[in-house]
């Protein structure tokens, strides 16, 4: 009796902790923006092999996932519009229309709302991911180009490539309340992970970082020619930066803002991503339809993956790091189950060695 008891209180524990362990079913999946193939290239990063190419409006240029993996939202830039790609499927749920010429894009953490930048409006469009409606639009500084939120979802960043500054948008109010100046031509923009840091990439072949708390100038760094793309590490250390006219990646040390390395990528470096674990990123090559895949640790390219014609890439175009596993209800209850006939187990030993 009491064999049974043990072997059956090992097989709800172990059936328990496998729910529990089970890795997401969301793919860890690079998705690469084809601007002349109007198609977007769906890379998975853990085989650097392109596993699905999804069609979508016309020159697509602008990417964002949503922090839970299942949406990807693809600027059109020549069809003023946005296409939804339902991630589970690869396939257009949505097309959404927005300003004249949208390019940069970011989904809030929440995944409530996705902020389009449209260069020729001049403005930025606010999405309701729950209606794929836009319900605001809030004027910024000239020719928009790159989106980010921070991560507490209160402040978007939006690059004004003709205002060289950047429009910081209260997300509350739909209002723009501060536009700090940063190099001429601001493209690509980054946050630290802790939002303190903003990093914008700019024409006059720097990257300037800005105080969010106070929206005040930090430092510019010195970088290739003509900075486009910018991603942070997820632990924050460094930043990387394309150089569109370098045929380069930059590598800057985020504590000193200092260039600590220089990796030789494909021609003319558009977008940027790095991958959750931080140990590779991903530079599109919009000058030779390809994707440079860097080694973090090394600052060497490890692979080369062809894909659409004038890739962009523009934007956090990687699957997010996974969210750890929350139980279930059916979960709770085999755990709590198990934790009961474990104390009925213990209690049933003890009798056991009184008696004996």
């Amino acid at each position: 009796m009491f064999g049974k008891i043990v072997g059956g209180l090992a097989a709800i524990l172990v059936s328990a902790a496998a729910c529990l362990a089970a890795p997401s079913a969301m793919a860890q999946n690079a998705y690469i923006t084809n601007g002349g193939s109007n198609t977007v290239s769906v890379i998975n990063t853990a085989t650097n092999a392109v596993v699905a190419t999804v069609l979508v409006g016309a020159t697509p240029t602008g990417v964002a996932v949503s922090q839970n993996g299942s949406r990807i939202y693809v600027t059109n830039f020549n069809d003023a519009s946005v296409s939804v790609i339902d991630a589970s499927t690869n396939a257009v749920v949505a097309t959404i229309p927005v300003g004249t010429t949208p390019l940069g894009v970011a989904v809030s953490p929440n995944g409530a709302r996705v902020y389009v930048a449209n260069i020729s409006d001049h403005t930025v469009s606010v999405i309701n991911t729950a209606t794929n409606l836009v319900v605001a639009t809030v004027a910024v500084g000239g020719n928009p180009y790159g989106v980010v939120v921070s991560p507490d979802g209160a402040r978007v960043y939006v690059a004004s490539t003709g205002s060289s500054s950047v429009s910081v948008i209260d997300t509350a109010t739909n209002t723009v309340v501060a536009t700090p100046t940063v190099g001429v031509g601001p493209r690509g923009v980054a946050l630290s992970p802790n939002g303190a840091r903003l990093y914008v990439g700019t024409a006059s072949n720097s990257v300037t970082v800005i105080d969010t708390a106070t929206n005040a100038f930090v430092s510019n760094v010195p970088v290739g020619i003509t900075a486009f793309g910018v991603a942070v590490s997820p632990n924050g250390a460094r930043a990387y930066v394309s150089n569109y006219n370098s045929a380069t990646v930059s590598v800057i040390d985020t504590a000193t803002n200092t260039v600590v390395a220089t990796v030789g990528v494909g021609s003319n470096p558009y977008g940027v991503s790095i991958t959750p674990n931080g140990a590779r990123a991903y530079v599109v090559n919009f000058g030779d339809n390809t994707v440079s895949v860097i080694d973090t640790a090394t600052n060497t390219v490890v692979a080369t993956l062809p894909v659409g014609g004038s890739p962009y890439g523009f934007g956090q175009f990687i699957t997010p790091a996974a969210p750890a596993p929350v139980p279930t209800l059916t979960e709770w209850a085999m755990i709590l189950l198990g934790l009961m006939l474990a104390g009925g187990a213990v209690a049933m030993i003890q009798r056991r060695r009184v008696t004996v």
